[in-house]
């Protein structure tokens, strides 16, 4: 015979936020939530009342004021009449540029590197040890200053190009110039031009946008749907019948194609740079800051990305290979095909990590002259200004915003590529 107790009382007592574990983590995390709130907000409080003393206000109009200093490498228009508020724009593409290119080379090559050092051939994998232990051992500032100096010592100058027998000569069949100030590429024009699309006027946030831009990332972006279709059928034909139709040369044509059309319609031509004076004038000018910052920060985080590549291969089971190989795919097919898919759930979470590394070591450009955020927003316009405050905390803002954007895109790809368990 079994005794029959009352049931618990269930009602909510303000005991339980302590004493019920279900309610207690909970507690703490809003306890310590407002004690970190308040301790910020006493140092904000704090920090604006002496620099009241002090007589600097926190406040940004300075951002208005002329910034009197030039940038030399630029992606929108400026010179140094313009505002510190175009200023800190520029600064801010420049970074972006960097990054952004960084990424994609470092990514290229960190693969290569990566695979190669699981070569079989004995003397590439050390080769590419040789490489990976040099670069991630040596601080990236000295590859940078490194870089900047085999640009400007080691190139010839402008000089050289002209002559009768002169001792340098353009590139890629007279179009490329590479010499010790930078490198000239030529330039895309269109001679019969869309025109462009103005954006805030005259003001410091001014941009223009190229129509002829805009048309060809749609007729792009319309190859690309066009060829995700043609995709989808292939796969869908060969689930059904077993057998996958030949959709290359469609999807070249589907890619080529509507894009020619497009630039002959346009007067699409190149504009080639030529020695004028001391110096090449026309086409598009890459300086040796620009040049020596992206290579020197690409082959720096390579090594690291190389060592990730090579962890997320190793992390496959060798029978992948041994069943792949047994189907009769080539080696090539089945890194390619077998292998790198697969790792990319071990190499992807690494990879973001070293994306943030080389985004944030950008702000190592100053050391060649390279006006990145850094050298403008927390260089020039902090000294020329005094707001020491203002624009720490915003650079601060800046890089926390590019590093928070890159992790979004990159843990997306990563949800996307995931293996899904059936």
């Amino acid at each position: 015979m079994s005794a029959l107790s009352d049931p618990e009382d269930q009602r909510f007592r303000l005991s339980m936020l302590l004493y019920d574990t279900r309610y207690r983590s909970a507690t703490i995390q809003v306890i310590a939530m407002f004690a970190f709130m308040l301790m910020a907000a006493w140092v904000i409080n704090n920090a604006i009342q002496n620099l009241d003393a002090l007589g600097k206000p926190v406040e940004f109009t300075y951002f208005s004021e002329v910034a009197g200093y030039d940038i030399n490498q630029r992606l929108l228009d400026y010179n140094s009449r313009d505002t510190h508020l175009r200023a800190s724009l520029i600064g801010l593409l420049n970074t972006l540029i960097v990054a952004f290119l960084g990424c994609i080379l470092a990514t290229i090559i960190g693969i290569l590197v990566g695979v190669l050092r699981l070569s079989n051939n004995w003397l590439v994998s050390r080769l590419m040890t040789v490489y990976v232990e040099t670069f991630r051992n040596v601080p990236v500032l000295l590859w940078i200053v490194f870089a900047m100096a085999i640009l400007i010592e080691g190139l010839p100058s402008p000089r050289d190009f002209r002559g009768d027998t002169p001792a340098a000569s353009l590139d890629l069949f007279g179009s490329v110039a590479i010499t010790n100030r930078g490198v000239y590429i030529p330039e895309p024009l269109f001679s019969r031009s869309l025109g462009n699309i103005h954006f805030f006027g005259d003001s410091s946030l001014r941009f223009d946008v190229s129509l002829d831009l805009i048309a060809i990332l749609a007729v792009l972006a319309v190859s690309i749907f066009a060829m995700r279709k043609v995709a989808v059928r292939a796969a869908r034909i060969q689930e059904e019948t077993g057998i996958r139709p030949t959709i290359w040369y469609v999807e070249l044509g589907i890619l080529v194609v509507p894009m020619l059309a497009l630039l002959v319609a346009l007067g699409f031509h190149l504009g080639y740079p030529e020695l004028k004076g001391f110096n090449f004038s026309g086409g598009t000018h890459m300086r040796n800051s620009l040049i020596a910052l992206w290579l020197a920060l690409s082959l720096y985080t390579a090594a690291f990305i190389a060592e990730i590549v090579r962890g997320g291969i190793l992390a496959i089971s060798k029978g992948q290979t041994e069943a792949a190989a047994a189907l009769g795919l080539r080696p090539g097919k089945i890194m390619r095909l077998v292998i790198l898919p697969q790792a990319l759930r071990v190499i992807i979470p690494p990879l973001i990590s070293n994306y943030l590394n080389l985004t944030k070591n950008s702000s190592l450009a100053i050391a060649v002259g390279y006006m990145d955020i850094t050298g403008t927003l927390g260089g020039i316009t902090m000294n020329q200004t005094g707001r020491e405050l203002e624009c720490v905390l915003l650079l601060m803002l800046v890089y926390l915003a590019i590093s928070l954007s890159i992790s979004g895109v990159m843990n997306w790809y990563n949800k996307r590529v995931k293996l899904v368990e059936r």
